[in-house]
């Protein structure tokens, strides 16, 4: 009885932190990093945040439309808390994908990987990041992979997991990239996943006015721009107050 009792309480936990069942059939590198295919082969026409999909979504159902579809991808760009919690994405993964699966696409999550994180936290963060785009693709989400890092320290994992000469997308908004002293390290860790998984496109949510995104579209490597949705919201304040 205490066997099955402490078996039960194991496959419990495993259920609620691991979710074996998101990466069945995955194939996994040396540090047991899930591949995460690419199953998008364009660029998306728009991309939302996970707070708006939501909303959408609860919209859509109180208008009874069961079964819309937006051809738009959902992003993670936002505030963990926002969408990692016991009711967030990857706790409640079915709820998640019930949801999602109203929409074209995903950006895989934006788990964060801090400077200040131990090692292990962001290893623990991008596993998770390849292990939801492989389930989303398993569930026919078009898929783009998140790519996250700063510091040399993470290519030992940043881009594992994705694959070569696909699209990728990056973040800027709340990189600190406005600020000069920031933007060497910045340019450096681009240029290095560059390097290393050689993508033709790159989707940029938040500003790719800086040098070494039109550095690289001179190289010969499609970059593609979306506004965040602060950026539109601020917009949309602006443009309603000099109404």
């Amino acid at each position: 009885m205490i066997n099955k009792f402490k078996a039960k309480i194991r496959n419990g936990l495993k259920t609620i932190w691991w979710h074996p069942e998101l990466v069945e059939g995955a194939i996994f590198d040396e540090l047991d990093i899930p591949f995460c295919p690419t199953t998008a082969t364009t660029a998306p026409k728009k991309i939302i945040t996970w707070i708006e999909a939501k909303a959408i979504y609860h919209n859509e159902l109180r208008k009874g439309n069961i079964n819309f579809l937006e051809d738009v991808f959902v992003c993670f760009y936002i505030d963990d808390y926002k969408f990692d919690t016991f009711r967030g994405i990857w706790f409640s993964s079915k709820k998640a994908f019930s949801i999602l699966k109203h929409f074209k696409g995903i950006i895989t999550p934006d788990f964060s990987t801090y400077i200040d994180f131990p090692f292990a936290l962001k290893l623990w963060n991008t596993y998770r990041m390849r292990a939801f785009g492989y389930a989303a693709g398993k569930e026919g989400l078009e898929v783009i992979n998140n790519i996250r890092g700063r510091i040399n320290e993470d290519f030992s994992y940043c881009c594992n997991g994705i694959e070569l000469n696909s699209i990728i997308a990056i973040g800027t908004v709340g990189s600190g990239l406005k600020f000069l002293e920031n933007r060497p390290q910045f340019e450096n860790w681009l240029f290095e996943v560059v390097k290393r998984l050689k993508p033709k496109s790159i989707v940029v949510y938040g500003s790719a006015n800086y040098s070494c995104f039109k550095l690289l579209k001179r190289q010969g490597i499609k970059i593609y721009e979306f506004e965040s949705s602060t950026s539109r919201k601020f917009k949309e304040r602006k443009e309603k107050n000099n109404v």
